[in-house]
């Protein structure tokens, strides 16, 4: 017997005492922050932090209005609504599971009303703007990493400043309502794994803004706050068998659960001229650069995440977890991280830089958590620019040479292009699982017999695409997962002999 989710069923959910839900009323909650992507990962994280905050009878004026520009949105939007915005949270570590029902969000502004979500922006009530949009949705050119105004959606909100459609044209129209009444500006903040997301998102704002109003790009720039942070926790897409689980081991009916790993870390540079909620009451962590914090998750965990993703994909493997249980696979991530990823990282406060990445690797391996290597090979396109690319940059400009330079992260470079071939080392065919899927397919298939030719994607690679010492290693290791397969190419990597 389940228990369906809603406001008028919390008492019957904390009467059967399987999950935690709110001490807070929800009818004492008033909205200080709009959100804009309601998706697993802000439910996770950002939702979490301020239900606990709450929880203590603190800040209750800064609940969340969640907000959104895509189809995708309108779904989510309309299946919490459906449940009072409520969401399960359900925490799994190797030895326990723990689900708490969460209520920070008390709106959902429907995705595609610009004129109800320019309104809410310039309500004085709003004073942060946060965003989860994914790696991919901030129209960064991945070869330089700087905003491109030229993208055709940018052009148009330029155009038709007053009737935007996307994220950063939306904020930029509430910020001219703002500054037109007289109205303080919120702060906005990015919540995605974004090197510098702050500043990436500053210049988005900007751009779009100057645009079609060089006077408003101006007082963003000199009024409004874009503080960088640092979020992080594995979260996997929800399925049915989320909603089973929740089910089965809790008894509620939730139509979108979130299920997630115990840990969870949040670092923020504190500048919020409009004010904060008190989050360092629930453990984020103020600090006044969170850039080696930035460098350090980036690097080790979405860098490392892409190491084992790839040749998971090549050898069929489903689960994250049992990536993490093939001897070559794991091995891959140790060396690749010890040898080539941390020595080219600047010291962190209070960390120690290898024992972060036992934590990583423990995390990966938790079997719990279900999270698919499927999801890890998402948008490679996007990511491989900000987790991968980076340090090859790095030990190329500190000297290292081929081999055992870059020679493990040339073999990921050359695994992202087997696995973009489309098909796995078994023969199977590989879905389509990158927004440039076509292209990437196109030059991987090019690159079999021109190992030049995936590199020659300047957009993604940039001047390491060019660097002789990365093109020779990323060759030798293309052709011999063509030659030998993925698992002899990672045992002859392993042995030094690759």
């Amino acid at each position: 017997m389940t228990t369906k989710l809603s406001l008028s069923t919390l008492d019957a959910i904390a009467a059967a005492g399987a999950a935690a839900v709110p001490s807070y009323a929800r009818s004492a909650l008033s909205a200080g922050i709009v959100h804009f992507g309601v998706g697993n990962f802000h439910r996770a994280h950002q939702a979490v932090y301020l239900d606990a905050l709450f929880d203590t009878g603190q800040d209750l004026d800064w609940a969340i209005a969640g907000a959104g520009v895509l189809p995708s949105d309108e779904a989510m939007r309309r299946t919490l609504a459906a449940q009072d915005f409520l969401t399960t949270v359900v925490e799994q570590e190797a030895d326990a599971s723990t689900a708490r029902v969460i209520g920070p969000m008390t709106e959902f502004l429907p995705p595609g009303d610009a004129v109800a979500t320019i309104a809410r922006l310039a309500d004085p009530a709003i004073r942060i703007v946060s965003l989860t949009i994914t790696e991919g949705g901030y129209f960064i050119d991945p070869a330089t990493g700087l905003f491109n105004p030229a993208h055709p959606d940018i052009a148009a909100d330029g155009a038709r400043p007053q009737e935007p459609k996307t994220v950063f044209g939306l904020i930029a129209a509430g910020l001219a309502r703002r500054k037109a009444a007289g109205i303080p500006p919120f702060t906005v903040m990015s919540c995605d794994n974004i090197p510098h997301n702050g500043v990436v998102t500053r210049n988005a704002v900007v751009g779009v803004a100057r645009l079609g109003d060089p006077a408003l790009a101006d007082w963003i720039e000199a009024e409004v706050a874009f503080p960088n942070g640092m979020v992080d926790r594995i979260t996997p897409a929800t399925t049915d068998r989320e909603r089973r689980l929740l089910a089965d081991s809790f008894a509620i009916e939730d139509a979108w659960p979130v299920f997630c790993e115990g840990f969870k870390q949040w670092v923020l540079e504190d500048h919020f001229p409009a004010g904060r909620p008190a989050l360092e009451r629930v453990g984020v962590r103020f600090v006044p650069d969170v850039s080696p914090y930035e460098h350090m998750k980036i690097r080790i965990l979405n860098g490392g995440h892409a190491t084992i993703a790839y040749p998971a994909g090549l050898l069929g493997i489903h689960f994250v977890h049992e990536a993490m249980a093939h001897p070559l696979v794991r091995a891959f991530l140790d060396k690749v991280e010890r040898e080539e990823i941390i020595p080219v990282l600047p010291p962190v406060p209070d960390t120690d830089l290898v024992d972060y990445y036992h934590l990583i690797e423990r995390r990966f391996a938790n079997p719990k958590i279900g999270d698919t290597v499927r999801r890890l090979c998402l948008d490679g396109s996007n990511r491989q620019p900000k987790f991968i690319i980076p340090s090859i940059a790095d030990r190329l400009a500190a000297g290292a040479g081929a081999g055992a330079g870059v020679g493990g992260l040339a073999l990921e470079s050359a695994l992202w292009c087997r696995y973009c071939f489309g098909t796995t080392d078994a023969g199977q065919d590989i879905e389509p699982n990158d927004p440039n899927w076509d292209r990437l397919q196109a030059q991987a298939r090019l690159a079999k017999d021109d190992p030049a030719a995936w590199l020659a994607m300047a957009d993604i690679y940039g001047e390491v695409g060019t660097a002789e010492p990365f093109r020779q290693a990323f060759a030798n290791a293309l052709r011999s997962l063509w030659s030998v397969g993925c698992e002899e190419t990672l045992r002859r990597y392993l042995a030094g002999t690759l």
